[in-house]
């Protein structure tokens, strides 16, 4: 008997074995290899001059890249050259503008030329984190040649007197630590790390390197915990578990808690690679933030911050606490920018546009940033209204009434985060319409009537009760 079967590589068998695919695999392992050469960084190279680290960090990310992406990664080398060229060429509102459209254009076509109908982990990952840090340094040369005055707080940390040289350029953009998966950082952090003002010096005068290594150690062991923690749920939950059969047959109630486990499940994947990323960053020591009584902080690139989104009672919180560089970037650089709008509403509407945009062409992905338009519409609104009311202050202000509703409110979270996440998950309008169907329509039922339905109703009642 003939056997037709091609035998399978290592990669393959490996992501066979964790139920994950060969490109997600590959993109754990890169992540992972970050620490690696952090060490070799701390040993070796961590007090040789900036040009030699400099080298040293862009081999290393290109390493990481090729491994995961191959010649894909010339599309990331192509436009850091393209940047630095319009950076050096050009100047205030025509550089920003050049750089912006460049960039956009450019991972739009990315998208749209190897977009399948899922999520897609190929060149154009690598490139919509470095797309940020593109812009991000063009922004901050430009705010260099600015008045101080005129700068914002977060600006004038930021800002750079004078362009970045090529090597920096590189070194800032494919640091092997971040290229993949974030975090976001500034070209500023990056010349003060390669410039030694995150180093020390040792009892006996000498230059050691940064004193981070049990910090990275915690942030690693917390992002192995959380890929535990996800693969424990993969036992129970899968990704296309809400679109179907077997989810639609269940009850009501037991739709709901599920919803709520596979939105874990969903979170965990990307808080674990943030995780690890961000302890191989500690390790290497770009996440200096200072002292606090004399003890050194290393928390200045955390991009999740676990007791916020584990304790989380409203969806603010979810914002606050996940992905947090990225959101801290697009509050610096794109809504403090749009306050000629003069409005609140429509400079977030513009934030979370640009979100949606940034990252993809699917239908999802607006969808998505729609919902997080709503439910903070909706969550603020509601707040506005019980604090102008001394009745429902006083009522929810009881402390057994308080207790209750901070365990309803824990369940209410839980809950529609995953209702949150289905166009983000499944992308494409059939599937998501599905997911749902088979949820009973309960975020639209709950959030988008809001406005329409409960909002007057609730202000009618209030009413009613004062005149009374």
């Amino acid at each position: 008997m003939v056997n037709n079967e091609i035998p399978l590589g290592i990669m393959d068998n490996l992501a066979q074995s964790f139920g994950v695919t060969v490109p997600a695999l590959k993109l754990l392992l890169g992540i992972i290899a970050g620490y690696p050469f952090a060490l070799t960084y701390r040993k070796y190279i961590f007090n040789q001059s900036e040009q030699k680290q400099c080298f040293y960090l862009i081999a290393c990310g290109l390493t990481i890249g090729f491994w995961n992406y191959g010649y894909g990664m010339f599309h990331c080398v192509l436009s850091i050259l393209v940047t630095y060229a319009f950076i050096h060429l050009l100047k205030g509102i025509v550089m920003i503008s050049v750089v912006f459209a460049f960039n956009f254009i450019y991972l739009l076509a990315g998208y749209f030329y190897s977009s399948t109908d899922s999520y897609d982990i190929t060149w154009t990952m690598p490139y919509c984190i470095l797309v940020l840090k593109l812009i991000g340094v063009a922004f901050d040369v430009y705010d260099g040649a600015r008045p101080k005055e005129k700068l914002s707080s977060d600006a004038l940390k930021t800002a750079l007197s004078e362009p970045p040289s090529l090597l920096q350029m590189l070194g800032h953009s494919l640091f092997p630590s971040a290229c993949l998966v974030g975090p976001q950082f500034s070209m500023r952090r990056f010349l003060d790390f390669t410039g030694g003002k995150f180093h020390f010096m040792g009892p006996n005068g000498e230059f050691l390197p940064p004193d981070s290594a049990k910090w990275a150690a915690v942030r690693f062991c917390m992002g192995v915990f959380y890929v535990g923690l996800f693969q424990i749920l993969s036992l129970f939950v899968y990704d296309d578990l809400i679109i179907s059969e077997e989810f639609a047959s269940m009850s009501f109630i037991k739709r709901m808690l599920m919803l709520g486990v596979w939105g874990r499940y969903i979170m965990y994947k990307y808080i674990s690679c943030w995780l690890l990323a961000e302890g191989a960053c500690v390790l290497f020591g770009i996440s200096y933030s200072g002292e606090d009584g004399g003890v050194k902080k290393w928390d200045g690139v955390e991009n999740i911050k676990l007791s916020v989104f584990e304790n989380s009672t409203e969806f603010n919180h979810y914002i606050m606490s996940f992905n947090v560089n990225t959101n801290q970037w697009v509050a610096q650089h794109i809504y403090k920018r749009l306050k000629f709008l003069g409005n609140r509403y429509y400079s977030q509407g513009g934030v979370l546009l640009f979100l949606a945009v940034w990252h993809g062409l699917h239908t999802g992905y607006y969808l998505t940033f729609l919902h997080e338009f709503i439910v903070i519409y909706t969550e603020r609104d509601l707040q506005s209204i019980i604090k102008s009311s001394e009745t429902l202050t006083a009522f929810f202000g009881h402390p057994v009434v308080k207790s209750g509703m901070h365990i309803l409110l824990r369940l209410y979270t839980f809950v529609f985060m995953g209702w949150f996440l289905l166009p983000f998950t499944y992308l494409q309008f059939p599937k998501y319409w599905r997911a749902f169907s088979n949820c009973s329509y309960i975020g639209f039922l709950v959030f988008y009537l809001w406005p329409v339905l409960y909002r007057p109703i609730l202000r009618k009642v209030i009413k009613k009760k004062k005149s009374a």
